[in-house]
């Protein structure tokens, strides 16, 4: 539906119902061996389609609002959400300036409702301070998809897409098992990102969790701030510390360019290194066989793109094709995978630049 035709909320918040429609084969009520005639319609699905989810509907406008643009994952968080939009042709995409003052993020939201859109994607910069004003919006009877930093209230969007930091922190603890086998005395070491946020708590929880699995556990640890001349100080202040690593699990690939820095620096390749996130960088190093980063965890950077989707298919009262449940989840969380070179090509056409 347009944004000029805006539609009651209680109507616009139930679930979808999708009919499904199948073709039949009948057997004779006899032993006739004549096959009976498969029913034709317009409606039947063709051979090997799931769903008609892409094509073309009724015209949606939809507000997207995301933090700056000042690391690698966040400016391709928004291109992402860009070009999945132009995808659909009855897709309009209204796309706010990236900012971190929240109250700037707050009047864009404002600005939303009040040009009476027909869903809007958010990724807070800070997801309680963003609560009220998408309460508003979903009150107004607008879409709301809560894209990676949660908002504090279940009311405040319809659905919310988030990575997952925990399983990050699972998935490079368990490479790092594997790769170190029975090696009891291996020490270990965590370049975290910014330790007050929780992102960072869970992701390093995680971590832990799988190294207990295998008997090891983090030696040392040191916490960086997401940027390069951050990561390149607190690797540097790790490999004074440390005289003897065999595995690094950095947080973040953006900080890694500078936590590579201070590796090439100090001379240091005794051990190998699994990086965060899921950079183009990064993958590129892995793919031509760099002997110190050997893996990347990923945290996807299509969120706000699946947040476009989701959108679009709650306007149009669809469901989720993959699904046999109707409608859309209220939450959907992304599997942290670890890329190696044995699966990079796979990862690398959508990875970020760092």
């Amino acid at each position: 539906m347009s944004a000029r035709t805006r539609t009651p909320m209680p109507r616009r918040l139930a679930l979808a119902t999708v009919a499904l429609t199948s073709v039949a084969l009948f057997a004779s009520a006899c032993t006739s061996n004549t096959p009976a005639p498969a029913e034709t319609s317009a409606a039947a699905v063709a051979p090997g389609a799931s769903s008609d989810n892409d094509a073309s509907g009724e015209k949606v406008v939809i507000g997207f609002s995301a933090p700056a643009a000042d690391h690698g994952w966040m400016g391709a968080i928004t291109k992402a959400a860009q070009a999945e939009a132009a995808k659909y042709d009855d897709v309009e995409l209204k796309v706010a300036e990236g900012t971190n003052d929240v109250n700037l993020q707050i009047s864009q939201i404002e600005t939303f409702i009040n040009d009476g859109v027909d869903a809007i994607v958010i990724l807070p910069f800070d997801g309680a301070a963003l609560t009220e004003v998408a309460t508003q919006a979903m009150e107004a009877g607008i879409t709301v998809i809560n894209v990676d930093r949660e908002f504090s209230s279940p009311f405040a969007a319809r659905s919310t897409v988030l990575g997952d930091n925990y399983g990050m922190g699972v998935s490079a603890g368990t490479y790092i098992c594997e790769q170190l086998g029975d090696n009891k005395d291996a020490v270990v070491a965590e370049i975290a990102g910014i330790d007050s946020l929780p992102l960072t708590q869970d992701r390093s929880k995680g971590f832990a969790d799988a190294l207990e699995g295998c008997g090891l556990e983090v030696n040392n640890r040191v916490a960086a701030d997401f940027t390069v001349q951050g990561g390149e100080q607190a690797a540097a202040n790790l490999l004074q510390a440390a005289p003897k690593i065999d595995a690094i699990w950095n947080h973040d690939d953006d900080q890694g360019v500078g936590v590579l820095a201070a590796i090439d620096n100090a001379g240091r390749d005794e051990f190998f290194m699994v990086g965060g996130a899921g950079s183009a960088n990064v993958m590129r190093s892995i793919e031509a066989g760099d002997t110190v980063l050997q893996a990347t965890v990923i945290y996807p950077s299509t969120q706000a793109a699946d947040g476009i989707k989701l959108a679009r298919l709650i306007e149009h009262g669809k469901s989720m094709s993959d699904l046999a449940s109707i409608g859309v989840p209220r939450q959907i969380q992304l599997f942290a995978p670890v890329v190696t070179k044995d699966n990079v090509d796979e990862y690398l056409p959508s990875a970020f630049e760092s």
